[in-house]
């Protein structure tokens, strides 16, 4: 059973993540160093979110619970905003080096797009916080014990694994959305996917109450999809064309 629940949380949690690597990225070698690129720029800003919360602990009492708690609140706070700023700094980083980038691609194909750089980089962002935020909860799934046996919730690995999925694949959206805010400076933009990504955050202090919390996100996650599919330059036309010549394709067959 331990087994079952590992691979079945492993496939929820990073199953579209490998398919959206596999299908869009893999086959390109310049993609691949986009995405392990931005995967290190979420490393960075771990590692120095992990520093903070090192000095910040070390110099508190651990005994006053009130305390911990606001200082877990400050560090959510901390490191969801130190993501951003790397996000911010990895956009910087392309596009000073667009030409270099366009220059090292084959000739037979056309230099990456800015929002081809978004989304890869944020898959990056996505796969790297997925991985450390579930890779002990897959070790704990493989035993020994059973989910639930002293009354705890029996959902835990399931919604844990959820909430990771929808965590990956907000990072893409929102490196895509937050890319083309700083490309047309709409800086609310920028400053609303900050806002989401305190929210989402946030919304997991709510657990155990796992429906309030994810319930949210996903309702987040679908209208940041949408808002990505527009600023990546998708429209209600190309929806209708893609469906159209689907059911050409059938009707044909």
């Amino acid at each position: 059973m331990t087994v079952a629940v590992f691979f079945g949380c492993a496939f929820i949690a990073f199953g579209p993540a490998f398919a959206l690597f596999v299908f869009t990225i893999a086959r390109d070698p310049l993609r691949v160093i986009i995405l392990i690129a931005g995967a290190f720029f979420w490393l960075l800003s771990l590692l120095l979110s992990s520093l903070v919360w090192f000095i910040a602990m070390k110099a508190s009492n651990n005994e006053d619970l009130r305390l911990q708690r606001g200082l877990l609140i400050f560090g959510v706070m901390f490191s969801v905003i130190l993501q951003e700023v790397f996000r911010f700094a990895y956009y910087r980083l392309l596009r000073k080096a667009n030409e270099g980038l366009a220059a090292i691609g084959e000739d037979d194909h056309p230099p990456i797009s800015v929002q081809q750089m978004a989304y890869v980089a944020g898959l990056g962002f996505g796969i790297m916080s997925g991985a450390f935020s579930m890779i002990n909860i897959l070790s704990d799934s493989l035993g020994p014990g059973t989910v639930g046996i002293f009354g705890d919730s029996q959902y835990y690995f399931i919604t844990s694994a959820s909430m990771t999925l929808a965590v990956t694949l907000l990072h893409t959206f929102w490196g895509v959305v937050f890319f083309d805010g700083c490309e047309r400076k709409r800086w609310w933009v920028i400053a609303v996917v900050v806002c989401l990504h305190l929210v989402v955050s946030g919304l997991s202090f709510l657990n155990p109450f796992y429906v309030g919390s994810l319930l949210p996100v996903y309702i987040i996650t679908a209208l940041m999809a949408v808002w990505a599919f527009f600023s990546s330059g998708g429209s209600l036309q190309n929806l209708t064309h893609l469906w159209t010549c689907r059911r050409n394709d059938v009707d044909s067959s």
